[in-house]
């Protein structure tokens, strides 16, 4: 029964890893296939085992777990009009809402990658835009001080002499 459940073990972790292999978001090379296919296994086999013990260590080793960028960091920033998504290799204006998406918030995208802290969220294009769009429409307190500065006082309009009544 034994040799059933490795085969059935292989068979299954096969189709998962080619699952894994066919979806158009997960980016692999050929480097990565076989390490994803051990682990595949190893996971399928403990899961057949029903050994439940080692849950805090795969919790421990999912927390340490090295995750591989879709890209390497100076690509992703290449473009001034996008960032590319470490994550699927794909560009966004900005990588908040995307990052929500994979229950991510900036600094564990950050400490997920190893960034710097001030590795940019938002494409430099973009920011730009919406930098020129506020000073546009006068926001901060500088932009509206500079207005009042510049707005010409009003001139006021000579009086004119009451007109004599004839009568």
């Amino acid at each position: 029964m034994s040799e059933d459940n490795t085969q059935n073990a292989v068979e299954l972790a096969t189709e998962l890893t080619i699952a894994w292999l066919g979806n158009q978001n997960n980016r692999a090379s050929a480097e990565d296939v076989p390490a994803f296919l051990r682990n595949m296994h190893a996971t399928v086999t403990e899961l057949a085992n029903g050994s439940s013990g080692s849950a805090g260590g795969s919790a421990d080793t999912a927390a340490q777990e090295d995750f591989t960028p879709a890209v390497s960091v100076r690509k992703s920033l290449a473009s001034k009009d996008h960032i590319i998504s470490l994550i699927d290799g794909k560009p966004y204006k900005t990588l908040r809402r995307h990052l929500g998406t994979h229950g991510l918030t900036p600094e564990d995208y950050k400490r997920r990658y190893n960034l710097k802290p001030d590795y940019p969220m938002v494409a430099e294009s973009y920011s730009a835009a919406r930098r020129a769009m506020a000073h546009k429409i006068g926001l901060g307190a500088k932009g509206r001080q500079a207005r009042a500065a510049a707005a010409p006082e009003p001139v006021a309009k000579p009086k004119r002499a009451p007109r004599a009544v004839k009568g």
